[in-house]
């Protein structure tokens, strides 16, 4: 089964070295299945006018290993051996575009929560997978809920590290969201405000200005997020960080979630009323446009964002079959 999943995919990373996909796995007794104890990163490989590029890994790779840090998870590769490490998997897989999961884990070690005399150890997986929301997301929109769920207080789960266990909240705003009929939820904060989707940011446009929550809404500071305040910036777009009630969601003329999965998708409806005109407005298009030229290498790589993969003939790949 997992084989048609992903039928394209051959070899995995695991703890420096390729692994073939079909072993490519984990000891039942495994720490982080039992407790949560692990952190990822969620990354893109494009497809460029000048050859295939990972976006931003530079900073996906910084927020990996600062999550680690706050769960005192020591991580036994440097960032510039990773980086590699991510190049030589796409490589080795003979993507031009796709999907990458880093993902440090506690492994097998003694039973327990204390997590600290469990090894730490790293694996990168690489996919091809389409847009998180579906393929005509981007020209539609998507129809969104206000969960019931809240999202954790910041004294409970830390939501500024991207930990494996804070999605068991994301799954339940989720499934909620598809029960009823929505493509995705929206999460409060323990407030009342705005905080994030099950898996994404959120956009609001209000009067011309584009609101977005602040990280002490108790959301994930997204890279893409970064990527579309600094967009805005440039296009003389307007923007405040500032909390937003719920009310807001209701009243503004524009909305859109923002991730690495989902990358720009704009929100046509919440609680089934119609967002502004319930099309894409124009201030998502202008961004959803600008982020894609970069993306596709249509435009130069103003920001350095873009890392080419390109694998050194010096650097030796270990395709090895464990048995």
């Amino acid at each position: 089964m997992s084989r048609d999943l992903y039928p394209e995919v051959q070899w995995i990373w695991m703890n420096g070295r390729l692994v073939e996909f079909e072993k490519a796995t984990v000891h039942v007794m495994t720490h982080a299945l039992h407790y949560g104890s692990g952190v990822f990163e969620g990354i893109r490989c494009y497809k460029t006018r000048q050859g295939s590029a990972v976006f931003r890994l530079a900073e996906h790779l910084k927020r990996l290993r600062n999550s680690a840090k706050i769960y005192r998870m020591e991580m036994p590769f440097s960032d510039a051996e990773l980086r590699q490490a991510t190049l030589e998997t796409i490589h080795a897989n003979e993507f031009d575009a796709c999907y990458i999961r880093p993902l440090v884990y506690r492994g097998l070690g003694p039973m327990g929560v204390n997590p600290l005399k469990a090894p730490v150890e790293i694996s990168i997986a690489v996919w091809p997978w389409g847009r998180y929301l579906g393929e005509d997301a981007i020209e539609r929109g998507v129809d969104a809920c206000v969960s019931s769920w809240r999202r954790a207080a910041p004294s409970t789960f830390p939501a500024t590290a991207k930990a494996t266990g804070n999605y068991l909240n994301a799954q339940l705003i989720k499934m909620e969201a598809i029960g009823n009929g929505y493509a995705e939820g929206i999460g409060l904060d323990i407030h009342g405000n705005v905080s994030e989707g099950s898996g994404e940011n959120i956009f609001l446009v209000k009067d011309g200005v584009l609101v977005t929550p602040p990280v002490a809404s108790s959301l994930l500071s997204g890279i893409t997020r970064d990527a579309v305040l600094k967009l805005a910036a440039e296009l003389g777009i307007p923007v405040r960080e500032q909390l937003v009630p719920r009310g807001m969601l209701y009243t503004c003329e524009e909305m859109f979630f923002t991730g690495t999965a989902v990358e720009i998708a704009p929100i046509r409806s919440v609680d089934r009323l119609p967002v502004g005109d319930g099309i894409p407005g124009e201030i998502t298009r202008r961004l959803i446009a600008e982020f894609q030229r970069i993306v596709t290498g249509e435009v130069p790589d103003r920001h350095g964002w873009l890392t080419p993969v390109e694998v050194s003939a010096e650097v030796s790949v270990r395709q090895e079959a464990v048995s």
